[in-house]
């Protein structure tokens, strides 16, 4: 016999936070609208009914949100994330052996010469709002 803990709704809702951050602050940054919309339709950092019952344990849950939120550290920081590959490499598999499709690599998450995203002037749908009016 063998016993496991069950995440708690807190750890799942957790889950969805770091990958609504990835769509709303860190993709937006990177790519363009139209890949992003080709993201969801791939399933990028999709939890599924069937994923869900595989990341319902506590050791899973854990390494899903540690690896989701090592990687978005990686990504919002703004000095030089090559010496960070091997971290991101890691929790990419990591996110992978839980079959959690995130397909790039570090070098996806490149920033032009002068230090801006690559689609930091463009208007996103994706990216939230700075400000809200109530029309």
């Amino acid at each position: 016999m063998k016993v496991v803990f069950a995440s708690t709704p807190t750890q799942e809702e957790r889950i969805d936070e770091l990958i609504q951050t990835f769509y709303s602050k860190i993709f937006p940054f990177y790519f363009s609208d139209k890949e992003i919309n080709k993201f969801e339709r791939l399933k990028v950092l999709t939890i599924t009914p069937d994923k869900a019952q595989q990341l319902s344990t506590l050791k899973t849950s854990y390494q899903v949100i540690a690896s989701l939120q090592t990687l978005v550290n990686i990504l919002e920081a703004p000095e030089d994330k090559h010496k960070y590959k091997h971290l991101f490499s890691k929790n990419v598999r990591i996110l992978e052996d839980l079959d959690i499709f995130f397909p790039f690599d570090l070098d996806n998450f490149k920033r032009n010469e002068d230090g801006s995203s690559f689609n930091q002037s463009n208007f996103s749908m994706y990216a939230e709002a700075t400000n809200q009016y109530l029309v």
